[in-house]
């Protein structure tokens, strides 16, 4: 099994960055995890939604470039499924009963991910309806595929 998380922009804070190499390193114990990082692109001031639409497409484009046709898609997005850890630890289970060896998560910029993107994929999953900076949300999604691996395993991991 290998998990990757595709995303747009590169992690500046440092805590942020040791939170997500902490999750990947307790990952190795049950699978490959890749981190993929495209290029954010400038967004002007008050732009337009035109101009929302426009960035947001930029970065799809390179995030495109990496999807992998043979994986399970999971498109990290507002408009996704809510489901708690269980549901969550269920889906990546299925995905791999399924025949998937690899399922990519995607997520976007600052303005989310382009719908092109987001059609590709084969589930939208939202992790609450606050928006959350796309830096955090690395942290949350590597720990919540922590935890689904744990549960999976039927190792305790507290609630």
């Amino acid at each position: 099994m290998k998990i990757s998380v595709l995303c747009v922009g590169k992690i500046k804070e440092k805590f942020f960055r040791d939170a997500v190499q902490e999750y990947v390193k307790r990952l190795g114990a049950f699978t490959q995890v890749e981190i993929i990082e495209v290029p954010d692109r400038k967004i002007p001031d008050k732009a337009s939604p035109a101009q929302a639409l426009q960035v947001k497409g930029q970065e799809g484009k390179e995030l495109e470039k990496h999807l992998d046709e043979r994986a399970y898609k999971i498109a990290l997005c507002l408009e996704g499924k809510k489901m708690d850890s269980i549901a969550f630890s269920q889906k990546i289970q299925d995905a791999m009963v399924s025949g998937y060896n690899h399922i990519q998560f995607l997520i976007g910029g600052s303005l989310g991910l382009s719908p092109q993107v987001v059609q590709q994929c084969d589930f939208k999953l939202s992790f609450s309806d606050f928006t959350f900076p796309h830096q955090l949300m690395r942290v949350i999604l590597f720990e919540q595929v922590y935890r689904a691996f744990k549960i999976a395993t039927g190792e305790p991991y507290h609630k």
